[in-house]
């Protein structure tokens, strides 16, 4: 097979840079996948296939010529950046009003994962995609799934014909806010459906009718249990951080989802590893998937610098807060929900802004803590493994692993929340003394290989890490407009204070003349309580007791009712009333009422 140099050249430097530069994934990547049938777990080696393999297909022989000779190409080669060369949105087949609505965000070339991915999605194959968090995954089975529900759009109250199952509510929120302006170029509508939010609100929004399902998988199950949604009419279900959701324990629920869409429905699978329980998942659900696996020069040499340091129990929280307070923002990781509340409060404490994040809080208090982290008004964020995957925010210098992870996936994971894009990045773990042996174990499987030395408060690489920060300018978003009339007060709103128009329950409110008043609605300042008519001069004095009959149900009907107020035969009766001592004086200087008898 001849290669032209200057092509594949430039085509490495585009990968290099974050663009697909080779034009082999379109045209023939569907017919390889369709010929050579791989099952779910096979890969193909990129770094130890010969090249010259006169056996392989043609189309592979280009992926593994490309992929490796990108191994080879030296940071200075880099430096040079030119336009992109791989096929455009357009020419992998994405209809004109998405790839308009991608232009009007900013994006005109896909990524290495939405390159390989794109074609056999807008096909109708299963597809299983492997690609590191932040290489595009969202729009690699996001686009597909617009494509063909927006062929057919729908109208009116409708069940969801798109699904997808995401592990965490930021996620969920994440996934939602980068496709719904996509959706609603073509005229498709998304929800997002996830626990500690407004179950009320997500079910208003599904009766209107939802094209795409964004769902977290116990929110979903209850809104199925209630009968608010059905899958019965999903033709394409996406199963996104699947191995996430293994660890979660979340893969039996997930089941029973999948269990529920139409059977004949193009699937999904895309993550960042594909490994453990996620085997049966892919076998069970997925018929002949077309695998897709990314592999960039960063998965293998993370370009963060990793730290450890071994700290007594008593100096941990101090070195904790003098790191914490160098400038940038700084992700905390600890194991408990009330490990990050107390670990924020220790901080705030001390005068560092500190915020913390878990599943124990609402969804609003997350989001919160969420955007003052993105803003860098609260430039550390104190968390646990629940901001760890698909929650992307830039320019996190530190991430400090206060509590040790449970195994070197989870260290992983967490480390690659710094070093982003490109960035620099420190990871540092400060471990007792009777968690080093653990530790050095995760990372000669995580392939590193740090120093553990000793460190006490004040030593110098405190210093040394503290001085390498870089401060972060915060944002300052605009305040929410109160609809509450220039200079009330907060609180209740007095009586009269609200404006006419309309009410809080929306209805139109009523002129206050217009109203049927036999039921204690009186303007104020009218008759006083006991509603006696006297405007024909009776007398306000004492009034015997013994003059009437008041044992219950012995008053013909048409007679006074209790209240001593005239009323027309047959009038209602006022329920209630005053039951206070028969003896004194009202506030008001009127005689006490005598108590009713039954």
């Amino acid at each position: 097979m001849q290669i032209n140099a200057s092509t594949t050249t430039a085509a490495i430097t585009s990968v290099d840079a974050g663009f697909p530069g080779d034009q082999h994934h379109h045209g023939t990547r569907t017919d390889l996948y369709r010929s050579s049938r791989l099952s779910s777990f096979d890969s193909v080696d990129t770094q130890h296939t010969p090249q010259n393999d006169p056996t392989a297909p043609e189309a592979v022989v280009g992926t593994q010529v490309t992929e490796t000779l990108v191994t080879e190409i030296e940071a200075p080669e880099a430096e040079v950046t030119p336009e992109p060369t791989g096929p455009t949105f357009a020419q992998l087949g994405l209809p004109q009003p998405l790839v308009t609505a991608l232009e009007r965000k900013g994006i005109r070339h896909p990524f290495a994962i939405q390159t390989s991915a794109l074609p056999d999605a807008l096909a109708g194959r299963d597809v299983l995609g492997k690609a590191a968090t932040g290489s595009g995954k969202t729009l690699a089975f996001g686009l597909p799934l617009l494509a063909r529900l927006g062929a057919e759009p729908g109208q009116g109250r409708r069940a969801p014909r798109g699904l997808i199952l995401v592990p965490t509510r930021e996620l969920a929120q994440q996934v939602h806010d980068n496709l719904a302006p996509l959706g609603q170029s073509i005229g498709v509508q998304l929800a997002a459906v996830y626990g500690g939010a407004s179950m009320y609100r997500q079910i208003q929004q599904l009766r209107r009718g939802v094209d795409v399902l964004i769902a977290t998988p116990g929110r979903l199950q209850d809104l199925i249990n209630q009968g608010e949604t059905t899958l019965s009419e999903v033709v394409v279900s996406v199963i996104d951080e699947a191995d996430f959701m293994s660890d979660l324990g979340f893969l039996p629920v997930v089941k029973e989802l999948l269990d529920q869409t139409r059977t004949d429905g193009q699937r999904l699978l895309f993550s960042a590893t594909l490994d453990g329980e996620v085997d049966t998942l892919v076998r069970r659900y997925l018929k002949d998937p077309a695998r897709h696996e990314v592999v960039k020069v960063e998965d293998d040499g993370p370009k963060a610098e990793h730290l450890a340091y071994s700290v007594s129990f008593p100096d941990k929280l101090k070195v904790t807060e003098a790191m914490a307070a160098r400038p940038g923002r700084i992700i905390i990781f600890v194991r408990t929900q009330h490990g990050a509340d107390r670990l924020a409060e220790n901080l705030q404490h001390v005068g560092i802004n500190a915020e913390p994040i878990h599943g124990g809080l609402p969804q609003a208090a997350r989001r919160r803590a969420l955007e003052a982290f993105t803003d860098a008004r609260s430039p550390v964020l104190v968390a646990t493994d629940v901001a760890a995957r698909g929650i992307h925010v830039d320019d996190v210098s530190l991430v400090l692993h206060y509590d040790p992870p449970a195994d070197h996936k989870t260290y992983l994971h967490r480390s690659g929340r710094t070093a982003r894009a490109g960035a620099a990045g420190v990871v540092v773990s400060l471990l007792l003394p009777d968690q080093v042996g653990q530790a050095k174990r995760r990372f000669r499987q995580a392939k590193l290989d740090p120093p553990v030395s000793r460190i006490r408060p004040g030593d110098a690489p405190i210093a040394e890490l503290v001085a390498g920060g870089t401060f972060v300018e915060p944002v300052v978003r605009p305040a929410r407009s109160s609809s509450r009339p220039a200079g009330a007060s907060g609180g209740r709103r007095p009586s009269g204070d609200r404006p006419g128009g309309y009410r809080s329950g929306g209805g139109p409110r009523r002129p206050s003349g217009d109203r049927d008043r036999s039921y204690g609605d009186r303007p104020s300042g009218e008759r006083s309580y006991g509603d006696r008519d006297r405007s024909a001069g009776a007398p306000s004095g004492d009034r015997p007791s013994g003059d009437r009959d008041r044992s219950y149900g012995g008053r013909p009907s048409g007679e006074r009712s209790y209240g001593d107020r005239d009323r027309p035969v047959g009038g209602d009766r006022r329920p209630g009333g005053y039951r206070g001592s028969a003896e004194g004086q009202r506030s008001s200087g009127r005689p006490a009422r005598p108590a009713r008898s039954f």
